[in-house]
């Protein structure tokens, strides 16, 4: 699978225009075969390979920090399988709810209650378009 479609190539690069900004996740990747989930919300418009989210390598401390899109194209796992796009994430919130979530529990979530609670916690109008858990 292409990680990075044009589209998703766009919206980072637009956001990494702008990166002093709060921007909701672009795009999630994870590791089929292990723990390992990474939110992108930017791109590097002078160098492209490097990408800007929340890292979650699954060992419970996910980190805001840079990744490189060559690095995550070049993992090969147990059965072979690389780094996979989520086709069906879409971002509720900025990063910064994510990321609250994700230091409460220690690691990348997307349930509606948690992010709602961390919403809350930072003062974020909650986010109604999904009423729904998603794992």
């Amino acid at each position: 699978m292409k990680l990075i479609t044009k589209e998703i190539e766009r919206r980072l690069l637009e956001n990494g225009r702008r990166p002093d900004e709060d921007h909701r996740p672009v795009v999630k990747f994870f590791d089929p075969c292990g723990a390992a989930t990474w939110l992108i919300i930017q791109m590097d418009p002078d160098e492209p390979d490097i990408l800007f989210g929340l890292c979650d390598l699954g060992l419970g401390f996910p980190e805001l920090g840079p990744v490189r899109l060559s690095e995550l194209e070049s993992v090969k796992g147990r059965l072979g399988l690389g780094i996979e796009r989520d086709l069906y994430f879409e971002a509720r919130y900025p990063l910064s709810v994510y990321t609250e979530a994700a230091r409460v529990v220690g690691s990348i979530v997307t349930a509606t209650r948690l992010l709602d609670d961390a919403a809350l916690r930072l003062g974020h109008p909650l986010n109604r378009s999904n009423d729904g858990d998603t794992p």
